[in-house]
């Protein structure tokens, strides 16, 4: 049996604190997608054998897109450069020595990139991997069904994959150039909303 709250717990109390974080500054759809991601990201690291830093990897995943809520949108950056500067500031109050603020902020920054190599940045790749599965319904067979449905009943998507289509289509028309307008154009976000209707329904 799947223990989803263990699973789901904040590994330290910074950690929880990040969780704090996300849930005061984001919808709940945005914050339940923040949770499942670690989720993914973390089952699947231990499933892999990596060597990973859980403290580190749950702090970057619950601010990795603030950078698309209101209260942290900025107009002339991409909204994971935003997020990382968000991820910064809050390890730099949580006392944490410069090398990992910068880890905090790399890891948030690279959860946009097409690829992260594991052997470079185990949490970089953890963590784009993780998000490409929630949001695009990339490769879900690298996950046990049964944690899938587990954790999305325990955290449903509601009005998520619409909502974040918005944003993302948003800060393609503001920044062209950004990842976000990659994305936008790609049509992984109403596919990966497809995708996940599959998992939630194997039926259909």
């Amino acid at each position: 049996m799947i223990d989803v709250d263990a699973l789901l717990s904040p590994p330290t109390p910074t950690a929880r604190l990040a969780l704090e974080t996300v849930q005061a500054w984001s919808t709940p759809d945005l914050a339940n997608h923040c949770l499942r991601s670690w989720a993914w990201a973390s089952t699947l690291g231990d499933e892999l054998g990596l060597t990973y830093d859980r403290e580190l990897l749950f702090v970057a995943t619950m601010l990795h897109d603030l950078g698309v809520t209101p209260a942290f949108d900025a107009h002339a950056i991409p909204f994971e450069d935003a997020g990382g500067a968000v991820g910064w500031v809050f390890a730099a109050g949580a006392g944490w020595p410069e090398q990992r603020r910068t880890r905090v902020r790399e890891i948030i920054e690279r959860h946009m990139w097409t690829e992260v190599d594991p052997e470079e940045d185990a949490e970089g790749h953890l963590l784009e991997v993780a998000t490409s599965l929630d949001v695009a319904g990339a490769a879900p067979e690298r996950w046990d069904g049964a944690l899938l449905q587990a954790v999305t009943t325990r955290l449903p998507r509601g009005a998520f994959s619409e909502a974040f289509a918005r944003l993302i289509h948003d800060q393609a028309a503001r920044k062209p150039a950004s990842t976000s307008a990659r994305l936008d154009a790609s049509g992984r976000i109403p596919a990966g909303a497809e995708t996940w209707r599959g998992i939630a329904d194997p039926s259909t």
